[in-house]
C-alpha cells in the first residue's frame, strides 16, 4: 500500500501571534487563547489528548505528562511573508513566499476596476475593505435595484464579489470571478471569491454556493 497523509487544517484557528504581527494589523492575534478566556465552558477533550494543552495555556485545556499524550505536538512559526489562508496553505507544501500577496486596504486601484468593468459590463457598488455580511446588509439594496455587484476585499488578499443569485446567476457571477482570476495574477492577489446571496432587503442571506478562485500555485509537495 502507497503511504498516505491525511491533512487537517482548522483554518484561521490560531493559537497566538506571530513577531511580524504589526506589519498586518493583527497584534494580539489568538483565536483558541480569546475563545478559551470569553467561552465559560471551554472543553476540547480530543485536541487536549493529542497535546493542545502542552503548547499553550488555555482556560479548560489541560496539559498532559508525555505518556498520556496520544499523538505528537508542536507550534510551529511560519517563515513566509504574509498572513493569509493562501500563504498558509502554500507554506504546508513546501512554497515559501518571500513577497506576499497585496492587500488593498484602500480598495481596489482604477487600474483593476476598469479591467472588472470590461469583464462584468458594469461598475462595482463598494470597492472598499468590509465585512461579507455587513456590506450586503449596506449594498444589498442598491445591488438589486442596479444589476450591480457588490465588490469588497478584507484584510486578506482577497477580491470578493458578491451577488443576489436572482439577480446574478451563478453562472455569470462565477465566470466574471474566472475571468477576473486571469488578469489579478500580475497584481498578486491571492484569491477571488464568488459570494452569493439571496433573499430581500433587511433579510439577506449568503448561500453555500461560494467560490474560491485561488492563484495557481507552483510545484510543490503534492505534485511530487
Amino acid at each position: 500500500m502507497k503511504p498516505r497523509v491525511v491533512l487537517i487544517v482548522l483554518d484561521s484557528v490560531g493559537i497566538g501571534a506571530l513577531p511580524d504581527a504589526g506589519d498586518y494589523l493583527d497584534q494580539g492575534s489568538n483565536t483558541l487563547g480569546n475563545l478559551a478566556q470569553l467561552m465559560n465552558d471551554f472543553h476540547l477533550p480530543n485536541l487536549e489528548q493529542m497535546g493542545l494543552g502542552n503548547i499553550a495555556h488555555l482556560n479548560g485545556i489541560k496539559p498532559l505528562e508525555d505518556h498520556l499524550v496520544k499523538a505528537s505536538y508542536g507550534r510551529m512559526a511560519q517563515l513566509s511573508a504574509g498572513k493569509d489562508t493562501t500563504t498558509g496553505h502554500w507554506e504546508m507544501m513546501g512554497l515559501v513566499l518571500t513577497e506576499p500577496f497585496a492587500l488593498f486596504p484602500q480598495g481596489f486601484s482604477r487600474d483593476i476596476i476598469a479591467k472588472y468593468e470590461a469583464v462584468s459590463g458594469h461598475k462595482p457598488l463598494a470597492n472598499c475593505p468590509a465585512s461579507g455580511t455587513e456590506i450586503i446588509k449596506q449594498y444589498g439594496g442598491k445591488h438589486l435595484q442596479t444589476g450591480r455587484a457588490i465588490l469588497y476585499t478584507s484584510a486578506d488578499s482577497v477580491f470578493q464579489i458578491a451577488a443576489h443569485e436572482e439577480k446574478i446567476p451563478l453562472e455569470e457571477l462565477y465566470r466574471i470571478c474566472q475571468e477576473c482570476r486571469h488578469f489579478l495574477d500580475q497584481y498578486r492577489v491571492g484569491r477571488v471569491i464568488a459570494r452569493p446571496f439571496i433573499g430581500q432587503e433587511g433579510n439577506f442571506i449568503r448561500t453555500t454556493n461560494r467560490h474560491d478562485y485561488s492563484m495557481v500555485p507552483p510545484p510543490h509537495l503534492l505534485d511530487l
